[in-house]
């Protein structure tokens, strides 16, 4: 017999349950529960599913009173490249505005400002500025990045650039080389920020 113990949150309902079970010939979930201050108790035996339901109430629905996962809006602007596959520059979504990686590329004429690295980290901030904007954020709002470099040589010719537009508080970051970018950029950032 298996024991679990779940904290009750505040977060949509996802039901998984039905849609498993009907899809499966083995034994359903059996559960027994006790609620005590927030905090549910439940037996499950052990011929049951290992997992069969992620069931988290709360008061949000829809007209269909379905659970609102999430309400997205996708941020668009010509200020900045348009995105080179199918995704969108950026999507505000519960708060947050989620920029995709951006590359050094001149809005105007879809090329790259220049092949050297300093040049294209310059354009690759200043796109994401003008995406931000876009989303309602600025540099300060932003709480995570990720840099993607070709080579990180470059690190700190990045890191000085990324210095003069992050002073204050700087956001929490990850920078990785990767193998190869899109369209063979030197460059790739993404970032998280708070509206």
């Amino acid at each position: 017999m298996t024991w679990s113990v779940m904290r009750s949150i505040n977060a949509p309902t996802l039901d998984l349950s039905a849609s498993l079970l009907r899809s499966s010939t083995r034994t359903p979930l059996v559960a027994a529960g006790a609620t005590s201050t927030g905090v549910s108790i439940f037996r499950m035996s052990s011929s049951s599913l290992r997992f069969a339901s992620l069931s988290v109430s709360a008061s949000a629905s829809d007209d269909n009173h379905l659970p609102i996962i999430c309400k997205k809006e996708v941020v668009s602007t010509d200020k900045a490249p348009p995105a080179v596959g199918p995704y969108s520059q950026a999507i505000k979504a519960n708060g947050f505005v989620f920029v995709s990686g951006v590359l050094g590329l001149v809005p105007e004429t879809g090329e790259f400002i220049s092949d050297d690295v300093e040049d294209q980290t310059y354009q690759v901030l200043k796109n994401m500025g003008q995406i931000l904007k876009a989303g309602g954020a600025k540099y300060c709002s932003v709480v995570k990045t990720t840099i993607m470099l070709a080579d990180l040589a470059d690190f700190k010719k990045v890191n000085d650039i990324y210095g003069k537009y992050f002073r204050n508080d700087p956001p929490a970051r990850s920078t990785y080389q990767v193998a190869a970018l899109p369209l063979k950029a030197k460059i790739e950032i993404d970032c998280i920020a708070v509206l």
